[in-house]
């Protein structure tokens, strides 16, 4: 694309179905490794991410051709994929439907990265539900509560 010149920086959050701890800490490094491999093959360009036991931070660099909603769907597929050809659980992974997409500037990535990368301390303070629910409060972003992830308190997860 000649003379397309983008700065399209993306924070993905979704959720494991059920918001079930699914990702044990054990698996966390290969299944983070084989997203940034998937998101790579997008075109796109992984900055950092962290998976959480129920629920997955993505900061991204997207690539202009590239829609939002085709690059989650293919970590999901290709991350649900993985884990269920690995065994890590008895039953089948899935991810639940929906995610969400936040821009920022470039300005911001030193302290996006700093976010994401610091999950476990984060949630020690805070539920998913309460830090999920802040994101669209500070974006703006009109929402239905029916339609959000199904929430479970892990608070007791991370102590």
């Amino acid at each position: 694309m000649a003379n397309t010149y983008t700065q399209m920086i993306v924070q993905l959050v979704f959720a494991v179905q059920g918001r079930q701890n699914l990702i044990k800490s054990n698996n966390r490094d290969e299944l983070e490794k084989y997203i940034c491999g998937v998101i790579n093959n997008q075109n796109c360009k992984p900055l950092t991410l962290y998976c959480n036991p129920d629920h997955v931070h993505i900061l991204i660099g997207l690539h202009p051709a590239k829609a939002v909603s085709d690059l989650v769907r293919e970590i999901k597929t290709a991350s649900t994929n993985f884990i269920n050809t690995k065994n890590w659980i008895h039953n089948k992974f899935n991810w639940q439907l929906g995610f969400g997409a936040f821009t920022y500037s470039k300005k911001d990535i030193d302290h996006v990265v700093k976010y994401i990368l610091n999950q476990a301390e984060h949630h020690r303070k805070r539920t998913f539900e309460e830090e999920y629910i802040s994101l669209l409060k500070d974006f703006e972003i009109e929402y239905n509560s029916l339609y959000l992830f199904d929430w479970i308190d892990l608070s007791d997860l991370y102590e």
